[in-house]
């Protein structure tokens, strides 16, 4: 353990049975908001999704006021302020921001992490204390998570038909082919092939490996920096849904400075034609990799996308050799 990273916090065995209750109530407090944030954010997309976290959350006010009314009736009417960022060990939540921009499924195995990680806590923290009424206590909030477990498969019943599961699941794939997978694809084929020619051209126009890498790594970052600006200014993802702006040119400007490195780092290697031979292995691996994700997540028949690519890879490739070459 690293000095001082727990300076300020309780141990949650020193916890008195009022504030390990106050503790309850606030977490509980905490993941209602949070579940009401995801219901928030899926509402416009995932109607029906949004239904469950707004269950979901009712179900934790539902917990906090009973547990209040049982501080209430044992300790009074003022609960001590104790949060999980108080408490040495105590599970922690991710922040918001995290995660509620991610994919449907994303938010969902969130949600049902946080259940079991509130569930398994009080069950080992009751296993661990000696006091009948603590162990008590513990063992009801244990019992309550699991509870809320079961709500959300009742929730999730009673919204999520299967047909409207399948129709929830298309639409968040084809959010992520839309935002992820097509700019980071065309990305991709562009820093992959439009590199081609510029790399090679160097590489026998010169026969010096730093160079090459050089302007390689030149044209990589390049085309990356175009590219992503280029994605990110082209549509506002308002009228076509095509989503964030930002994401897209973070996929596109990416995916295209890495296509166009795999065959420039090669380049780090003193020897010619060593460093030749591996850059040439990657470029076929790298066209053969594109016509694959094209297919799998374009439905781009393979043959076809293999054909299209990888000709179109080899003559800019070819061209490359020849205009350096002569």
């Amino acid at each position: 353990m690293i000095p001082g990273l727990n300076l300020g916090r309780r141990q949650f065995s020193d916890l008195s049975e009022q504030e390990v209750l106050a503790l309850a109530i606030s977490s509980e407090e905490d993941d209602a908001r949070i579940y009401r944030s995801y219901a928030e954010r899926l509402r416009k997309e995932f109607p029906d999704s949004a239904k469950i976290f707004e269950g979901m959350a009712a179900e934790e006010d539902g917990h906090r006021k009973r547990l209040i009314k049982m501080h209430q009736a044992r300790f009074g009417d003022t609960i001590p302020l104790v949060r999980r960022e108080h408490v040495a060990g105590f599970y922690a939540r991710r922040p918001v921001w995290l995660i509620e921009n991610l994919g449907l499924d994303r938010i969902r195995d969130e949600a049902a992490a946080m259940e079991r990680e509130a569930h398994q806590f009080y069950v080992k923290a009751a296993q661990s204390t000696r006091d009948a009424d603590t162990r008590r206590l513990l063992g009801d909030l244990a019992a309550a998570e699991a509870g809320h477990e079961k709500t959300a498969e009742k929730l999730e019943q009673k919204h999520l038909t299967e047909d409207v599961r399948e129709s929830e699941d298309r639409a968040a794939h084809r959010q992520f082919i839309l935002i992820w997978v097509q700019p980071g694809l065309a990305g991709l084929m562009d820093g992959s092939v439009s590199t081609l020619a510029p790399i090679f051209a160097t590489a026998f126009a010169t026969h010096d490996t730093w160079t090459t890498f050089i302007v390689g790594l030149a044209a990589s970052v390049g085309a990356g920096i175009s590219m992503g600006f280029t994605e990110a200014a082209s549509d506002d993802g308002q009228i076509s849904g095509r989503g964030s702006p930002v994401k897209r040119g973070v996929a596109s400007g990416v995916m295209t400075t890495v296509g166009g490195l795999g065959h420039a780092l090669p380049y780090l290697i003193p020897e010619f034609w060593t460093a030749t031979t591996i850059a040439t292995i990657i470029v076929f691996i790298e066209l053969w990799v594109i016509a694959w994700i094209q297919n799998k997540y374009m439905e781009t028949p393979f043959f076809r996308a293999a054909f299209q690519v990888v000709l179109g890879g080899a003559l800019v490739f070819a061209a490359g050799i020849l205009i350096g070459s002569a």
